[in-house]
C-alpha cells in the first residue's frame, strides 16, 4: 500500500482477552488498600505478584514493546497522585459544557485499537488500575464548590471490561446520583447490559463499521452487539450518545459507512438519543510519531495527513465529507442541534 492510499482492511484473528490470559503478572504498589488487593488477586489468580514502590517504576521504564505487551498485559494496582482531573483537550467534544474535565481511574485497557492515541501517550501496554477513589472524590467536591462539572470518566481506558476489578463505574454512579451539578459521560466499545439510568449520566457508545472493528479494534465488541446494548440502554431510560468517532478512511469508505448507517438506523430509535458526536481520525504530532514507531506496518498512521495547530488530521475536504455523510443519514430523524462535530476537522 502506498502512503497515499486509504487504510487497507485485514480482519483480525485475535480472540477476546480474559483476566486469566491478560493478567498473569500483577504488580502491587506500596500503600494500596490490602483488602482491595486481596479481592482482586482472588478474582484474577495471577501466576506472580510483585510488590513495587511506585507504579511508574514498571509502567514508565524505557524500551518496552507496547504492541507485544498488549497481547498479554500485566496489571498494576496503584494509588493515583494529584492531579486527579484534567481539562478536556481541544480535539475532544465538550457538548456545550463550559467546565469540561476528564479523569484517569485506569490507564490502558483490554482492547487493542491500532489507531489509539494511548500508544503515543503511554510507554507501556500494561494496565494500571488506581484504587484510591476517595482522593478523587475529595478533589471533585472541591471543584464542585467552584462551578458545575462535566466529567468524562473513561477517556484513557474502557472501564466496562475492567469493572469487576476496578468497581469504578459502580462507584462513580453512586457519586453522581447524589450531585446535581455533576454530569458524567462513560464511553465504551464494549456491549454492556443492565445499565443504570440516571438523569446526569451519558453512556456513549463508539460506533464503527464492522470491517473497521475487525481490522483495527481488536477484542472490542461487534457493531451488532454495541448497537443492541445501546438500544437496550435507551429502552431502560438511559441517556445514550452514539459516537461516530474516529471515522477512518478505508477502501470504499463511503460504502462501508453507508452500510453501517443502515444497520444503525434499523436498530436504534435515533429520535430517542440524547445526541450524537461525529469526528474523523486526528492525533497529536508527538503521538503520531510514536504510533508510527510502535506500529511500523500499521496502515492508519502512514496516511498523508495535514498538520494543523499541532494535530494531524485528514485533509479538510475529506474530513468534512466524512462527517457530513453521517449527518445526512441522521438528519431526518435527529435535530441538528443534537449533532456535534469535531471542529478541528471541519
Amino acid at each position: 500500500m502506498s502512503n497515499s492510499s486509504p487504510h487497507s482492511l485485514h480482519p483480525s484473528d485475535r480472540r477476546p482477552i480474559t483476566y486469566r490470559h491478560a493478567f498473569e503478572v500483577v504488580y502491587v504498589e506500596d500503600g494500596v488498600n490490602p483488602d482491595r488487593v486481596s479481592e482482586i488477586l482472588s478474582l484474577i489468580q495471577p501466576r506472580e505478584v510483585i510488590p513495587i514502590h511506585h507504579y511508574k517504576d514498571v509502567f514508565c521504564r524505557p524500551h518496552q514493546d507496547v504492541v507485544l505487551q498488549k497481547q498479554s498485559p500485566a496489571l498494576i494496582l496503584a494509588n493515583k497522585r494529584a492531579p486527579f482531573f484534567y481539562p478536556g483537550a481541544p480535539v475532544c467534544q465538550s457538548f456545550g459544557n463550559e467546565h469540561f474535565y476528564y479523569t484517569s481511574v485506569a490507564m490502558n485497557c483490554l482492547f487493542d485499537c491500532e489507531y489509539c492515541y494511548l500508544q503515543g501517550m503511554y510507554p507501556s501496554g500494561n494496565v494500571v488500575v488506581f484504587l484510591n477513589y476517595q482522593d478523587y472524590l475529595d478533589e471533585l467536591n472541591r471543584l464542585l464548590t467552584e462551578h458545575p462539572v462535566y466529567l468524562c470518566l473513561s477517556y484513557d481506558t474502557d472501564l466496562f471490561p475492567l469493572e469487576s476489578i476496578s468497581h469504578a463505574i459502580s462507584y462513580w454512579l453512586d457519586v453522581v446520583s447524589t450531585k446535581e451539578n455533576l454530569r458524567m459521560e462513560i464511553r465504551t466499545k464494549a456491549a454492556p447490559h443492565h445499565l443504570v439510568a440516571l438523569p446526569n449520566v451519558y453512556y456513549a457508545f463508539t460506533i464503527s463499521p464492522q470491517p473497521v472493528i475487525d481490522a483495527y479494534e481488536h477484542r472490542a465488541a461487534s457493531l451488532h452487539n454495541r448497537l443492541q446494548a445501546a438500544k437496550e440502554a435507551i429502552e431502560a431510560g438511559c441517556n445514550v450518545r452514539l459516537s461516530f468517532d474516529p471515522m477512518i478512511v478505508v477502501p470504499h469508505w463511503e460504502d462501508v459507512y453507508d452500510e453501517m448507517m443502515q444497520e444503525v438506523l434499523a436498530t436504534i430509535p435515533v429520535e430517542q438519543l440524547s445526541d450524537v458526536s461525529i469526528g474523523s481520525f486526528r492525533i497529536s504530532k508527538e503521538y503520531l510519531k510514536i504510533l508510527r514507531r510502535v506500529r511500523p506496518n500499521g496502515a492508519i498512521g502512514f496516511y498523508p495527513f495535514q498538520l494543523k495547530d499541532g494535530y494531524y488530521h485528514y485533509p479538510d475536504d475529506t474530513a468534512r465529507h466524512m462527517q457530513e455523510r453521517i449527518c445526512t443519514a441522521l438528519s431526518s430523524r435527529l435535530p441538528k442541534e443534537r449533532i456535534f462535530f469535531d471542529q478541528e476537522s471541519l
